[in-house]
């Protein structure tokens, strides 16, 4: 049992030097990306969507940011996970505004659970696109015009360019690298194996 103790709090303080340990280079980078994604989304969101409407996809992308920029190796921040995670809960998100004629609370509740669901299912998930499932019930009235259109832009759209700069950035360097597995492309090949080492 005392080994066992010892073992794990061996194991926290190696975590907790690692997440505190100061890395410059590994900020700029996560500085560099996140500022650039957020900033190009941003930009091309606010032709097209209110300050208000904008806020919530910032939000959902912002945190999306988090992981992607800043936790890079996580499997939760792997492309299949952003591309996929946000891609079904839109879809999600949108069904059930059009289909389920129940009050905001509800849509809102049914849409976050069932794209938490899916996106186990289809082992996607991506925490944030809870968020994004939550917009579509929740967006102005602009928003849920777009109907399905709101699956292929603004959400397809912004989780590419932030997977674009994604890419450059947490390659830019020799310590930094991105996405974990590099054939992530092939889905149709996919292995989970290397998340079963992590």
């Amino acid at each position: 049992m005392r080994k066992h103790i010892k073992l794990h709090a061996r194991r926290a303080r190696y975590i907790i030097y690692k997440e505190t340990l100061v890395d410059f280079k590994e900020h700029f980078w996560t500085f560099i990306g996140s500022f650039t994604g957020i900033a190009l989304l941003g930009l091309l969101n606010s032709e097209y969507f209110t300050l208000y409407d904008n806020l919530f996809i910032i939000g959902s992308f912002g945190a999306s940011s988090v992981l992607i920029y800043g936790v890079i190796n996580s499997p939760l921040a792997q492309p299949r996970n952003l591309i996929g995670g946000h891609v079904v809960s839109a879809f999600v998100g949108v069904t059930v505004y059009k289909f389920v004629p129940c009050d905001i609370w509800f849509t809102s509740a049914l849409a976050v659970s069932l794209a938490i669901i899916l996106m186990q299912i289809t082992k996607t998930l991506h925490p944030p696109g809870g968020a994004t499932a939550l917009i579509a019930n929740i967006g102005s009235a602009k928003i849920k015009a777009l109907g399905y259109i709101y699956v292929l832009s603004p959400v397809l759209s912004g989780v590419l360019i932030l997977l674009l700069v994604a890419i450059i950035c947490n390659n830019a360097t020799p310590h930094r690298s991105y996405p974990h597995n590099k054939k992530w492309f092939k889905f149709w090949k996919r292995s989970y194996r290397y998340m079963r080492h992590q």
